[in-house]
C-alpha cells in the first residue's frame, strides 16, 4: 500500500511517498498513518533551494542506506566477480569497511521479506556472517558462478537473504535526531536520482534532495543536486549507523553517515 501526494502550487509543488509492505496483511500499517506520514514528507519539502557546489559528510536517510548495502552486494555477487567488472574483485578476507561495521545474512527469519529455506536452485540458505569488524567473509554465489571462480555455492542463487547492517558503534538512542546531531553541519539525503554508480571502478554520482543541517538542526529543503564519491571511499568513510533501522526489501539498515563527499549545486 502506497501514496505519493503533492504539496504546493504551480513552479512550487513537491511531492515524496510512503508505503507498507508486509508479507502479513496483520502487520501492515494503516492507510491514515501511511497517508499522514506521506503528506508531512511531501509538506516539509516546500520551499526548497539550490546550495553552493561544497564537500562535506552526508546522511543517508534509512531506506536509502539500504540502496548502499544493495551495492556492496552487486560488487560481491559472483556473476560481477567471475567477469571482472567489480571494484571489489579480489575482496574475500580484505576489510573494506570500518572495524566497527556488521553485516549478517538470516534466510530463516520467521515472516522475514527475504526469507527462503532453499535459493533458486534448490540449494539449503543458511544464517552467515557476510562481513565482520569490516572485513569481507563471504561472496553472494551461485553454483554456476560458485564453478567459475572454483568455489563453492552459498546458496544466494537469485539473491541474498534477510541482510542487516550494524554499527558496534551504535547505541540505543542513535535516533535520527541524534545522526542530525552527529552529521553536525551537512547534507541529509531523504531521496536519490538516477543510476550513476559504475560498479566495475566504484564511481557513485546521483542526483539528489534532502536537508541541510547546521549544527545538528535541519535548516530548509534543498533540491537539484548532485552527491558525488567512490564507493570504496564511502564505505571506508562510514562513521555511525542510527538505531532508527528500517527494512527495505530484503535488507535492514538505519540512517548511515559517510564522513564526506561532493555535493554539486549552483
Amino acid at each position: 500500500m502506497s501514496v505519493a501526494p503533492i504539496a504546493g502550487k504551480g513552479n512550487s509543488m513537491q511531492r515524496d511517498y510512503w508505503y507498507s509492505s508486509e508479507r502479513n496483511a496483520c502487520d501492515m500499517a494503516s492507510p491514515d498513518e501511511v497517508g499522514r506520514y506521506a503528506a508531512e514528507r511531501s509538506l516539509s519539502r516546500l520551499n526548497a533551494r539550490k546550495i553552493a557546489t561544497t564537500e562535506c559528510p552526508v546522511l543517508f536517510e534509512s531506506p536509502l542506506a539500504a540502496g548502499l548495502l544493495g551495492g556492496f552486494v552487486q560488487a560481491v555477487s559472483g556473476g560481477a566477480l567471475y567477469r571482472k567488472s567489480t571494484f571489489l574483485l579480489d575482496s574475500l578476507g580484505k576489510r573494506v569497511f570500518p572495524k566497527h561495521i556488521q553485516i549478517a545474512e538470516d534466510p530463516h527469519i520467521p515472516g522475514g521479506k527475504a526469507s527462503a529455506p532453499f535459493d533458486e536452485e534448490g540449494v539449503t540458505t543458511q544464517a552467515r556472517q557476510v562481513v565482520k569488524d569490516g572485513r569481507v567473509e563471504g561472496y553472494f554465489l551461485s553454483t554456476y558462478s560458485a564453478r567459475k571462480l572454483g568455489m563453492r555455492t552459498t546458496g544466494n542463487a537469485g539473491g541474498s537473504h534477510n541482510l542487516t547492517l550494524t554499527s558496534k558503534l551504535t547505541r540505543s538512542q542513535d535516533d535520527l535526531d541524534a545522526m542530525l546531531q552527529k552529521l553536525g553541519t551537512g547534507l541529509f539525503v531523504i531521496e536519490l536520482m538516477g543510476q550513476g554508480v559504475n560498479y566495475v571502478t566504484g564511481d557513485y554520482s546521483r542526483g539528489a534532495t534532502g536537508f541541510w543541517v547546521e549544527k545538528g538542526r535541519i535548516a530548509y529543503p534543498v533540491q537539484e543536486i548532485t552527491i558525488a564519491g567512490n564507493l570504496k571511499d564511502m564505505f571506508q568513510g562510514i562513521e555511525a549507523i542510527g538505531a532508527d533501522a528500517y527494512t527495505f526489501g530484503g535488507k535492514r539498515t538505519g540512517s548511515v553517515l559517510v564522513n564526506r563527499m561532493k555535493v554539486a549545486g549552483s
